[in-house]
């Protein structure tokens, strides 16, 4: 029974992320589909369940099409420049777009991935992504980096400004390194770099 037992609770071990992703996706559609389906229904007169959500990442997608071909760097300027005007929604803004482009798009920011010192004492390393290799604009004095240290779980994490001799870079995708991150370390490197 003990046995029997186990091979239950280590098959739970291997549908539960399954399940609950799939769970998460399934809920995560219908809830998107009840939102832009009646906007279909109503100007296209279409009432196939997933069709809104096609229609909306299309639109997405061309929009974006249309911002890197037709929309040029003057338009984008001169939204930039209008934006940054206006005092609360240019903290939003840039904010938003900063963290985005950190993530995804042609200027990626977390493509060194490194190993952090942060305690000399208990040789605690913690890692992390180099952001800037030069704080001395700031007025930070010494060779120093600014080291952004993602959360486990979470889309946040910390900024630390470190001496340059207590980072070593890390020779891995970057892509990796944070999902490894972000898994807590549960899963193993390997099967993140396979992945």
């Amino acid at each position: 029974m003990k046995r029997l037992l186990g091979y239950f609770f280590q098959g739970l071990i291997y549908l539960a992320p399954l399940g609950v992703t799939i769970f998460v996706l399934y809920k995560s559609f219908i809830y998107l589909d009840d939102i832009f389906n009646p906007f279909v229904v109503e100007y296209l007169d279409i009432n196939i369940p997933g069709v809104s959500i096609v229609i909306v990442f299309l639109l997405v997608a061309f929009l974006g099409f249309l911002g890197q071909t037709i929309i040029t760097r003057p338009i984008k300027r001169i939204f930039d420049q209008f934006i940054r005007k206006l005092p609360l929604v240019k903290f939003i803004y840039t904010s938003l777009k900063d963290l985005l482009s950190a993530f995804v798009g042609k200027e990626k920011k977390f493509s060194q991935a490194v190993l952090v010192k942060v305690n000399t004492i208990s040789e605690l390393e913690k890692l992390g992504f180099v952001t800037q290799e030069d704080v001395s604009k700031l007025g930070v004095e010494g060779k120093k980096v600014a080291v952004y240290f993602p959360h486990s779980y979470n889309f946040s994490g910390e900024l630390f400004i470190v001496p340059s001799d207590y980072v070593k870079k890390i020779d891995k995708a970057p892509a990796d390194v944070m999902k490894f991150i972000v898994s807590g370390g549960v899963a193993s490197y390997d099967e993140i770099a396979d992945s």
